[in-house]
């Protein structure tokens, strides 16, 4: 079944499209989210209210762009809406966001995807936020101002504190390695 007819199906509400665009689409979908979310549990409610909401706006599709595209657009703000309710607290700008560790690039080489994807969840959920909003995702500071309701210094400075932490967990797991 080809995007376009499977998309059409949805439209009209047949549930046998809408299981097979949630079997295509929902492991991608889910990798999104255990990347915002604390646990699995939390990752499987955000899957779920986004693909409610794809399923409720699939006729809003103006094939301009990426279907894929679209729906992980919608699965990150449902995530970010998720994380909201929670009032994740931003931590405040400090001015030390040179004093970072400096790596040699080599030190990434040895870690795997899923390595790198754990230290990511280990953040705390505002470092964590914005880091997948600008490195994964490809937000401007601007743009994840505008969806956290926060300003662009913010998200810059939490970005900054993210990449120290993570480098910091690095040179850790580097230590314990040797």
């Amino acid at each position: 079944m080809t995007e376009s007819e499977l998309i059409k199906g949805c439209i009209k509400q047949h549930t046998g499209c809408q299981h097979i665009l949630f079997e295509r689409y929902a492991g991608k979908m889910m990798s999104v989210c255990l990347r915002y979310a604390n646990d699995t549990m939390e990752a499987e409610d955000m899957l779920q209210d986004a693909f409610i909401k794809v399923f409720k706006y699939i006729e809003q599709f103006k094939s301009e762009g990426s279907f894929e595209g679209w729906i992980r657009r919608i699965v990150v703000n449902t995530a970010i809406r998720h994380l909201e309710k929670k009032k994740i607290r931003f931590k405040e700008i400090d001015d030390h966001s040179n004093d970072a560790p400096k790596m040699d690039p080599s030190t990434y080489s040895h870690l795997g995807e899923e390595d790198l994807l754990k230290l990511i969840g280990q953040l705390p959920e505002g470092y964590r936020m914005v880091f997948n909003l600008n490195v994964v995702e490809g937000y401007s500071h601007e743009e994840i101002a505008e969806m956290l309701n926060i300003q662009p210094g913010t998200s810059r400075s939490q970005l900054v504190k993210a990449r120290k932490m993570l480098q910091q967990q690095i040179l850790q797991l580097q230590k314990i390695a040797v």
